[in-house]
């Protein structure tokens, strides 16, 4: 699959995904459900649920490190900026061959369009903040998060989940 169609069903999963509210039982929720998952899978992972400016839900699984925190960090400054999921973002800038610096003047050391944080959408509300993990590679960050989503908010993953990268 090319990054056309990545980036088509990004935007389906950025439609579908939309929650009823976002408050601090529901942040505990999806960041619970994401580290249960990782948990089961024994995965390494720092997870962080926030809406803009509060974070609601962090926790970092043993085996990370304080890069980890950076990289959760710098990808949720992506969402906050472009509303968009920060890998939709990556592979956007990949697609027009620039970077956050060179189009935008961002810093990476504040900013990173990787695969792993992903707008949380309330309906009637808009974008109000991101879940943001890290730890795997961009792409399998990214597909943990909204297989999350798609269980908390009765979706088919199977139906969102990006296709296979091709080799």
């Amino acid at each position: 699959m090319g990054l056309s169609e990545d980036l088509e069903k990004i935007a389906l999963q950025e439609r579908e995904l939309r929650l009823p509210h976002l408050d601090a039982n529901f942040a505990w929720d999806l960041g619970s459900r994401i580290r249960a998952m990782a948990l089961e899978r024994g995965l390494t992972l720092v997870i962080d649920v926030r809406r803009f400016g509060q974070p609601l839900f962090y926790a970092a699984l043993e085996g990370t490190t304080p890069d980890n925190a950076e990289w959760v960090r710098r990808k949720s400054n992506v969402v906050a900026r472009f509303h968009r999921s920060s890998y939709a973002v990556g592979m956007t800038l990949k697609v027009k061959s620039t970077t956050l610096l060179e189009r935008y003047g961002l810093p990476v050391a504040d900013y990173a369009a990787d695969g792993g944080s992903f707008p949380l959408i309330v309906e009637g509300a808009g974008i109000v903040g991101s879940v943001t993990v890290s730890g795997l590679p961009q792409r399998d960050d990214h597909h943990l998060v909204v297989e999350a989503l798609c269980a908390l908010l009765g979706h088919d993953f199977r139906a969102l989940r990006l296709a296979p990268e091709s080799a």
